[in-house]
């Protein structure tokens, strides 16, 4: 239901194919077929992911059940006495973001199975992908009216089995686009260095590498203070162990990232990366820690606030013993920096993990108009060889929508109220598996070159 709403203003941007793109694009700068194609597509998870966030409004409930004809007519009592295939607790609270998310992990899914080794936009099924966008939004409008329709039963049980293992591989995905993106950081700014001999380019990479590893100590502090003190009520020796393992892991990746022998096989390496895979697998840690079932290590934000002093116990809501939201805004903004960057970035991270296309810097020509004169905004660079693999970005797209489920409903266990949750012992155990991992590649980027000293990683 809350995917017809939002859905409204997509088809504003861009209505029926390619040629409504180029329209939509007439006030911004030429760009690529395939960069403005990986836009709208994210627009539409965007977009979903927004939809996902409404659902979760307090009070929507009693406002949807005052509609007359809506869903179960008017009166919020009435609620409990109708038969009607959807209920006004079935559009709002988790299992709506359940529903609104299997739609969008659907609709991605098919266009990645329909994109399949797609070489390049000759291919009639490239068509399908740069443009027809009215038709892709009907499509998911239809998957998402159906998705309310399926019974309650076991589905979001299972549904969130496979949004764990969905959000869990997703995370691999965040992890390749920061090392990427703190590698080319660290990279253009040392070129930038070089070029123009000013040692400000120098000074920012130490401020920045200095910044977030002292929002790493500043954190990690925090969450030994926090969630590590249950006072006589438990020793929280799991939250302990799981921080005090990160310091061994943060330690070692940064001693790692500056010995010279690693330097010898990748000069790109360098603090810079290592504060930036600290800070994110801090984040994973803490958001593990949210989900720890001993309730005595795992205070709320109001309770935190609490002890600082910050609020007083009388000004506490009695909505105070609901998880805050602040794991879910910290998740969200993350997942919307990497998907905005894998969006814009002009080579796609599926070329490194061999699932892509080649370059295509010699292949512009244009669509409609003449690039280089700027007569087209939107121009097909994909002529002779794809700039990124369809599949993989669709299936990338489809993980995220699992990601961006688990992550607004805290990744917590439903329970039997349509908007209330419980800390998942298995959600916290596959983060902070997830956080280890993440270590555990990004070590394997700095020996790599050593090991595999035959191949070329650049």
């Amino acid at each position: 239901m809350g995917c017809i709403i939002g859905s409204l203003a997509g088809s504003v941007a861009c209505c029926f194919g390619s040629a409504a793109c180029s329209l939509c694009c007439a006030c911004c700068p030429s760009c690529k077929n395939s960069t403005s194609t990986k836009i709208v597509f994210s627009l539409f998870l965007l977009v979903g992911t927004i939809i996902s966030w409404i659902m979760l409004a307090p009070g929507l409930k009693t406002t949807l059940a005052k509609v007359p004809g809506l869903c179960d007519g008017v009166g919020i009592d009435h609620i409990a006495k109708t038969d009607s295939l959807i209920k006004c607790e079935d559009v709002v609270g988790y299992e709506a973001v359940y529903r609104v998310c299997f739609s969008m992990t659907m609709f991605f899914l098919l266009f990645a199975i329909l994109m399949f080794n797609v070489k390049s936009s000759k291919d009639p099924r490239a068509k399908i992908q740069n443009g027809f966008w009215f038709f892709k939004l009907l499509i998911l409008i239809g998957i998402c009216i159906g998705a309310f329709f399926i019974p309650s039963g076991s589905f979001v049980s299972v549904w969130m089995v496979f949004g764990m293992i969905g959000a869990f591989l997703f995370i691999f995905i965040q992890l390749i686009l920061l090392v990427d993106f703190a590698h080319t950081w660290n990279e253009s700014w040392i070129d930038n260095h070089e070029e123009t001999d000013n040692k400000m380019w120098f000074c920012g990479l130490a401020f920045f590498t200095l910044l977030f590893y002292g929002l790493y100590i500043t954190f990690l502090s925090l969450q030994f203070i926090f969630y590590t003190n249950g006072g006589d009520k438990s020793s929280c020796d799991l939250p302990k162990f799981f921080l005090s393992f990160n310091i061994i892991l943060c330690l070692i990746v940064s001693v790692l990232s500056i010995l010279p022998k690693i330097q010898e096989g990748n000069n790109k390496s360098g603090l810079l990366q290592s504060s930036v895979i600290s800070l994110y697998t801090l984040y994973l840690t803490w958001s593990a820690l949210t989900n720890n079932i001993d309730v005595a290590c795992n205070p709320t934000i109001s309770e935190i606030l609490n002890k600082t002093g910050i609020i007083s116990s009388s000004n506490q809501s009695e909505e105070n013993s609901v998880k805050s939201d602040w794991t879910a805004i910290a998740g969200f903004l993350i997942f919307l920096i990497c998907v905005l960057y894998s969006s814009i970035r002009n080579s796609s991270k599926s070329r490194a993990l061999g699932l892509g296309g080649g370059e295509t810097e010699t292949t512009e020509i244009s669509s409609g108009g003449d690039a280089e004169s700027g007569e087209s905004k939107v121009w097909d660079n994909e002529e002779e060889v794809v700039a990124y693999s369809y599949s993989f970005f669709h299936i990338q797209l489809c993980l995220a929508s699992l990601y961006i489920m688990m992550t607004l409903t805290h990744w917590f266990k439903p329970s039997g109220d349509a908007v209330v949750m419980e800390p998942n012992q298995p959600a916290m155990w596959v983060k902070i598996c997830s956080s280890w991992v993440c270590f555990a590649l990004y070590i394997w980027t700095l020996v790599a070159p050593l090991i595999l000293a035959d191949r070329d990683f650049s």
